[in-house]
C-alpha cells in the first residue's frame, strides 16, 4: 500500500493556455497516441496472454521500416560521406529516443573503432537524463538550440533529430538549427505529416501504429527508431569499409572478448589456423585490418598501414590497393 512518504510530490504545473489546449488536441490525433484495438483489456490478460499481444504488434516494426529503406539508403549514404571527410553524425534526441541515440553512438567506437567525437548524441536534460526522466526539458526550443549550437554543427556534419511523434520542441528548434547552419539533416519519426519532417531534408518515417499501452513510445516506436540507427551506422561503417565481407574487421580489441573476437574474425576471413591468426596479430600491433592486408595482400606491416592510409580505413580497397570511392 501506498503511504504518504511514498507519493512523490507533484511538480508544479502551468496553466493551461489556448496553445497548450490545442498542442494535446493535434497529439491526440497521433497515430503513436491512438488507443489500440488488439490490446483491449490489456489489463485483464494473463502473462502469456499480454506477450503474446505485444509480441503480435512487435511484428509489424520490420514492415514499417521496410517502407523506409529508400530515405534510409540516402542517410546512409551521407553519413559514410560525412564522416569519411572529416563530418560527424550528431543525433538529437529525447526521453526514450534519446536514449536509443545515446545507445547507437556509444556502441560504434567498439565494434568499428571510429574515433571519439566521430558519432555523437544530444540528450534533452544531458546525460542525467539517461537514468532518470528529465522529460520536462524536450518542451524547451531554447533549450534544443542552445545544446546544438554548442556543438557548432557545420556543412560537414549529419545532425539526425529523433522524435516518435515528430513533435518534440527541443528537437525540432535544434534540428531546424543545425539544417540553417548548413549541417545536413534527418528526421527519424513514426508519424507523417509532422514539424519535424519539415524541419529536416529528408525524414524516416516508420509509422508502426498504436502503441499496446497507448502513447508508452518506448515500445514499437523505440523498437523501430533503434532498428532504424542500427541501419544507418552499420549502413555507413560497411560503406566506410570497415566491414569485409559481413566481418566485424574493425573490432576494437580492448577486452578479452573483443580480443577473442579479432582472432576468429582473422581466422575466417584468411582460413587461417589459430596459432596464426594469434601471431599475424600481434605483429599488426594488435589490429585486425593491419593483419588482415597483411594476409591477403601478402605485403608486410608498413605496406598495410600505408594502404589503409590511402583507402582511409577500407580494407577491401587497401587489399586491392585502390582509391576510395563512395
Amino acid at each position: 500500500m501506498l503511504t504518504s512518504t511514498m507519493i512523490p510530490e507533484a511538480a508544479p504545473t502551468e496553466p493551461m493556455t489556448a496553445e497548450k489546449i490545442d498542442s494535446v488536441s493535434v497529439l491526440q490525433q497521433l497515430t503513436t497516441e491512438s488507443q489500440n484495438e488488439a490490446s483491449q483489456g490489456f489489463d485483464t490478460k494473463s502473462a502469456l496472454e499480454i506477450a503474446r499481444i505485444i509480441n503480435h504488434e512487435d511484428s509489424k516494426v520490420a514492415a514499417a521500416v521496410k517502407r523506409a529503406l529508400p530515405e534510409i539508403a540516402q542517410v546512409i549514404d551521407k553519413v559514410a560521406r560525412s564522416l569519411r571527410d572529416g563530418g560527424r553524425l550528431i543525433y538529437i534526441g529525447a526521453g526514450s529516443s534519446g536514449r536509443i541515440a545515446a545507445l547507437d553512438a556509444s556502441e560504434c567506437p567498439p565494434t568499428y573503432s571510429s574515433a571519439p567525437g566521430q558519432i555523437q548524441y544530444i540528450m534533452a536534460g544531458g546525460p542525467k537524463a539517461l537514468a532518470s526522466a528529465v522529460e520536462v526539458n524536450e518542451d524547451s526550443e531554447e533549450l534544443g538550440q542552445r545544446d546544438i549550437a554548442r556543438r557548432r554543427p557545420t556543412r560537414k556534419d549529419v545532425v539526425i533529430g529523433l522524435s516518435a511523434s515528430g513533435r518534440t520542441p527541443y528537437v525540432v528548434a535544434a534540428t531546424a538549427y543545425a539544417r540553417a547552419r548548413g549541417a545536413f539533416t534527418a528526421a527519424v519519426t513514426c508519424n507523417h505529416g509532422t514539424p519535424i519532417a519539415s524541419a529536416a531534408e529528408i525524414a524516416i518515417v516508420a509509422e508502426v501504429g498504436p502503441e499496446v499501452v497507448s502513447g508508452s513510445t518506448r515500445m514499437k516506436a523505440g523498437s523501430a527508431q533503434k532498428m532504424i540507427l542500427n541501419m544507418i551506422t552499420t549502413g555507413a561503417m560497411t560503406r566506410l569499409g570497415y566491414v569485409y565481407e559481413n566481418l566485424m574487421v574493425n573490432v576494437h580489441m580492448q577486452n578479452s572478448k573483443l580480443v577473442e573476437r579479432g582472432i576468429r574474425i582473422l581466422m575466417r576471413a584468411c582460413n587461417i589456423d589459430r596459432p596464426t591468426a594469434v601471431e599475424t596479430i600481434k605483429s599488426a600491433g594488435r589490429s585486425v585490418p593491419v593483419a588482415l592486408v597483411m594476409l591477403k595482400a601478402r605485403v608486410d606491416k608498413p605496406e598495410a598501414v600505408r594502404r589503409l592510409a590511402k583507402s582511409d580505413g577500407n580494407v577491401r580497397l587497401a587489399i586491392e590497393d585502390n582509391v576510395l570511392e563512395l
